[in-house]
């Protein structure tokens, strides 16, 4: 065997490993008995100790001296670029510090959970003030000698080839003009509210078909219940999680919607590159970019929401919604609302960018834990214009920061930028999409994006990618002209 041979031997077992590991997190967020929290941190404490080893393993770096890159194809090249990258950055961080982090972070996972059911930040501050120490400690041994900063390094995770200073600039471009749609719509006539009772188990049977109709093999997949919706797992086992409440039927759809985005990303990557490093979602933006594209410019616009009225018809009887276009306002209404998962269009990436301001001040020190609540609560009240109620609605309502996930919030806005760019390239190559979505088929949709998006896997660098499908780099601009002509309709301004 040559050196490319057995260099990808050894990694499909270190992917192989990865996903049984990602299987204990999915496990824990599930079905995992309260009372085995102790147990499971040490478990993913051992799972890291072992996948770290193999990331660091010395013959790593021997194969990738002795492998001539020239004599590979850009399939080849692209997974020694995603291994080398990946050597490099475990290289700089210690097994005793992976593995701290790993036990650190399944306890706080726990510990937020019951904090956040009280409503009591200060239970849950001291071990997040532990879990961004770890987390600092990490972000300097990754940043070393390198030249850029902590949080930098914390990006490189989530989105490879992105800085904070371009997020930055594009999120302030974002802001104003959002912020400026947000008060012509609040001074503006709302449409209805959704009322009623709908029963949760006609919630999942309807959660169910949606999935299928965006084309989630549930042969290869599953949807359970969990209290964050989320996404798990790659290839062949790609498993999703979502949430009924008796008063919100759009909480479970809409939810369901956006982790099949997520899911249908994993199963639509060329199936040669399974248990490789192409074999998975090649950054989170790009992911998030297909999990709102699914929600929103496809789940939310007029013509599938047509039929999603008529699917409800069916599962709820008459729930006192006159027509489509009624429903089509209702499901797009811009609500005051403390959760980001449940905002509206108009508003999420408000939401996103608080979170990335004052992470970026936690990592830097500018910020202690001591006083997150508070700034938290001031940026949240001059950003939407009242007053966080408590904790669960503030800083504990998002589980990322407790599990060590600093750097991944900017994906999200970036998520939706890359939408915005696709959902312009998709609609001029597929200008009769409206009457196929009025019929609840997906499948030119979803088929345009797993072609220019989804089957490249980790082929293509992340804003490459969203490039060559769309034809162009990606922007800010394309998110704020649909943004803009959607509610100026909905809302008559």
């Amino acid at each position: 065997m040559t050196a490319y041979d057995d260099l990808m031997a050894f990694q499909r077992e270190t992917e192989a490993l990865a996903q049984v590991a990602g299987r204990l997190g999915w496990d824990q967020e599930t079905v995992m008995p309260r009372g085995a929290a102790p147990q499971r941190g040490e478990e993913m404490a051992a799972m890291e100790s072992v996948l770290h080893a193999r990331r660091v393993d010395p013959r790593i770096a021997d194969w990738l001296t002795a492998i001539e890159p020239s004599n590979l194809d850009d399939v080849g090249r692209a997974n020694l670029r995603h291994i080398k990258r990946d050597h490099d950055r475990a290289a700089r961080v210690p097994a005793e510090l992976a593995a701290r982090i790993a036990r650190v972070t399944s306890a706080a996972q726990g510990t937020w959970a019951e904090a956040r059911a009280a409503d009591d930040f200060a239970a849950f501050a001291p071990t997040l003030d532990e879990v961004i120490a770890l987390k600092r400690e990490e972000g300097a041994a990754l940043a070393e000698g390198r030249g850029i900063g902590i949080y930098d390094a914390m990006l490189e995770d989530y989105e490879p080839g992105t800085a904070a200073a371009d997020l930055e600039a594009m999120f302030g471009a974002l802001r104003p003009k959002l912020s400026e749609l947000r008060a012509a719509v609040r001074e503006a006539e709302a449409p209805p509210v959704l009322e009623g009772v709908f029963d949760e188990a006609a919630q999942m049977a309807l959660t169910s078909k949606l999935a299928r109709h965006f084309g989630y093999d549930l042969t290869t997949g599953r949807i359970d219940k969990a209290v964050h919706p989320f996404s798990s797992g790659s290839g062949l086992d790609v498993r999703i999680t979502t949430r009924t409440n008796a008063l919100d039927p759009f909480n479970c759809f809409y939810s369901t919607v956006h982790e099949v985005g997520h899911a249908a990303y994993e199963q639509g990557i060329d199936s040669a590159y399974l248990l490789t490093p192409l074999g998975r979602g090649v950054s989170m933006g790009v992911h998030e970019s297909q999990s709102r594209i699914y929600e929103n410019q496809i789940g939310r616009s007029r013509a599938f929401t047509g039929w999603l009225f008529g699917e409800m018809k069916d599962a709820f009887g008459d729930f006192g919604v006159a027509d489509e276009d009624t429903f089509y306002r209702i499901v797009n209404r811009v609500s005051d609302g403390f959760i980001r998962t449940e905002a509206d269009e108009l508003q999420y990436n408000l939401h996103v960018l608080l979170r990335f301001d004052l992470e970026r001040a936690l990592m830097s020190g500018d910020l202690q834990v001591s006083d997150l609540e508070a700034a938290w609560n001031d940026r949240f009240e001059a950003d939407f214009g009242y007053k966080v109620d408590r904790p669960s609605n503030g800083v504990l309502q998002d589980v990322h920061w407790s599990v060590g996930l600093l750097g991944y919030f900017p994906t999200y806005t970036l998520g939706n930028v890359y939408a915005g760019c696709l959902h312009e390239a998709m609609r001029v190559a597929l200008p009769d999409l409206d009457a196929d979505l009025a019929r609840g088929d997906t499948s030119a949709a979803t088929g345009w994006l797993r072609n220019n998006v989804q089957k490249h896997g980790g082929l293509y660098a992340p804003r490459e990618v969203i490039a060559k499908a769309c034809g162009q780099e990606p922007g800010e601009a394309p998110l704020l002209a649909y943004l803009e002509k959607k509610f100026a309709q909905i809302y008559d301004i």
